[in-house]
C-alpha cells in the first residue's frame, strides 16, 4: 500500500532536525517532488503522501515533531472532504493536527496553507462532485482558527482560481485536483517570501 510504503521510506531517511523545513500534506504535496529545487532553498523535506487525510497526518507527526523542525508548511483537508465528512468534522480534524504541532514543537514556525480549489469539469473525482464551494468554506474556518491561535496562514486559493469563481484555473490542473508544472510554479512563487523570511 502506497501509504505504508511512504511511511517506511521516511523511516529510512535522515531524521528530520531543526535545520529542516517540512512540506506536510497529501498528494498535492507529494507530487511537488523536490521542494528544495522548487523553492530554491536547502533542507526542504517532502512529507506528502497521496490519499492522506487529517487523521493520517496526525498519526505520522511522530516522525516529524521529535526533530523540532525549523518550519512546517501544512496542507490538509481535501481528502477528508472527499471522504464524505461535514465541514465541521473536517475543520475539527485539521485543528487537531495544528494543535498537536503547536503543542509538541512550539518553536517550529508553522504555516497552515489554504486548500487549493478544484475543477469539477474534468469529471475525474466523483467523490468531490458538488464540493467546489466547500473548499472556500473550509479555508475560512482554518483561517479563523489560525487567526485566533496566532498561527501563520497562507491563502493560496486566490492565486489558483478562475476570476469571479471558486474553480481551479484549467491551465494549473492536470485532472481537476492535481497540479500541472505551471501550478507548482505558482505555488512555489507564493511560498518563496515565507522561505526567505526563515533564512
Amino acid at each position: 500500500m502506497h501509504y505504508t510504503d511512504r511511511v517506511n521510506e521516511f523511516e529510512k531517511m535522515r531524521a528530520v532536525d531543526s535545520t529542516d523545513v517540512v512540506m506536510l500534506g497529501n498528494s498535492l504535496t507529494e507530487f511537488g517532488g523536490d521542494w528544495s529545487k522548487l523553492l530554491r532553498a536547502y533542507h526542504v523535506r517532502n512529507r506528502g503522501i497521496a490519499g492522506d487525510d487529517a487523521n493520517g497526518i496526525y498519526q505520522r507527526l511522530s516522525q516529524i515533531l521529535p526533530g523540532k523542525p525549523k518550519a512546517i508548511f501544512l496542507m490538509v483537508g481535501i481528502n477528508d472532504i472527499a471522504n464524505g465528512l461535514s465541514i465541521d468534522e473536517v475543520a475539527s480534524r485539521c485543528e487537531r493536527v495544528i494543535a498537536k504541532i503547536r503543542h509538541d514543537s512550539p518553536r517550529t514556525k508553522l504555516y497552515v496553507q489554504s486548500l487549493l480549489p478544484i475543477n469539477e469539469s474534468f469529471g475525474r473525482w466523483t467523490k468531490l462532485n458538488g464540493k467546489t464551494e466547500w473548499v472556500p468554506q473550509l479555508n475560512a474556518r482554518l483561517r479563523a482558527y489560525c487567526k485566533k491561535k496566532g498561527i501563520g496562514y497562507i491563502n493560496l486559493f486566490p492565486f489558483f482560481v478562475r476570476h469571479g469563481s471558486h474553480e481551479m484555473r484549467k491551465e494549473l490542473t492536470a485532472d481537476g485536483l492535481h497540479l500541472t508544472p505551471q501550478g507548482y510554479k505558482e505555488w512555489g512563487f507564493v511560498l518563496k517570501k515565507y522561505i526567505v523570511a526563515l533564512s
